[in-house]
């Protein structure tokens, strides 16, 4: 996940005020003020006596030559490495996005956050804001989240519909109001996910909960931040989980509470563009999933030819992270 950190130096108490509000990551201090930071809320602290400490878990490099890149490359593999260059070339960190991990560049306003998080449509792994008036810096952390990250979504097409019997359906309550056309990817296969929508849907049996995806058993895979997966199995309260909308946009939501109870399940098989894939989800009015102009498809109602929006890749997974590897899941 991307972050976000603010420079708080020299000492300024309404930044970090500011910091913590917008959501920021960790605030770089002086050594004298952990304490007071810690007084004001809970958010990491870069210093020499902070959560994340000065030569030992991040340290500041200049990129003037080859040479330099090399440097940093190898530093990125153990630390954080905040990254200077001269004139705020994209050339050079380009080379770097490239070939590191844990490259951090400073910026000053919502332009140079954007262009930095965009490179090579990766982007560095964070920014440190040295803006210095409060105003300004909540307006670039504001423009850095509203930005969404975009999933290329695809078209299933139905081929049946079979209820089950019982099972262990798990209920994703986050802390954020889904909109219509939004919920979460699920699915039988790492490789292959469902767009669940969420229970944001005025309907006469159960007041709407736009918090909340009925997501599907245990056993199924969600999509978390990072492009990671997880087992629905997995989950509890603090994570993060991906929400997705119709177009393919993402942002991360935190989960608030699972609910796992027994619910009649049925299983939905359908053709995706790299072949068969399937989920299985309670088999109720109210679960719905999502057709190709954001529309509500309740998986009762569901039959063979409809079209759904899901996910796919060719990777398959260990522990939730993509690998090049021969994995049959059926």
């Amino acid at each position: 996940m991307k972050e976000i950190w603010v420079k708080v130096e020299p000492w300024n108490k309404k930044l970090v005020t500011t910091a913590l509000e917008g959501g920021a990551d960790a605030v770089v201090i002086p050594p004298d003020k952990v304490n007071e930071v810690k007084e004001l809320g809970l958010i990491k602290t870069v210093s020499d006596q902070g959560d994340i400490k000065w030569g030992e878990d991040v340290v500041v490099m200049e990129i003037k030559s080859a040479e330099d890149e090399d440097k940093i490359v190898e530093a990125s593999l153990t630390k954080k490495v905040i990254v200077k260059t001269q004139d705020w070339k994209i050339i050079p960190l380009e080379n770097l996005v490239a070939r590191a991990k844990n490259i951090f560049v400073e910026v000053k306003d919502i332009d140079e956050a954007k262009t930095a998080f965009g490179i090579l449509e990766k982007g560095v792994d964070g920014i440190v804001i040295v803006e210095k008036d409060p105003i300004k810096v909540k307006e670039i952390i504001n423009g850095i989240k509203a930005e969404k990250d975009m999933l290329p979504l695809v078209e299933f097409e139905v081929q049946s519909v079979t209820p089950l019997g019982m099972g262990d359906r798990v209920c994703v309550d986050t802390c954020t109001n889904m909109k219509p056309g939004e919920g979460m990817l699920v699915g039988n296969s790492s490789q292959a996910l469902f767009l669940v929508h969420s229970e944001s849907i005025e309907n006469p049996y159960v007041e709407p909960r736009p918090f909340r995806v009925n997501a599907g058993p245990v056993h199924a895979y969600i999509m978390v931040t990072g492009g990671k997966t997880k087992y629905l199995a997995e989950l509890k309260s603090g994570h993060t989980v991906t929400c997705v909308n119709w177009k393919g946009e993402s942002f991360p939501v935190i989960v608030g509470r699972v609910k796992v109870e027994k619910r009649p399940l049925l299983l939905i098989e359908a053709q995706g563009p790299l072949g068969p894939v399937s989920i299985i989800l309670q088999n109720a009015e109210t679960i719905r999933l999502v057709g190709r102009e954001g529309e509500a498809l309740s998986v009762v109602k569901l039959k063979k030819g409809d079209k759904i929006l899901g996910y796919v890749e060719e990777a398959g997974r260990h522990f939730g992270h993509k690998i090049k590897e021969t994995i049959i899941e059926k």
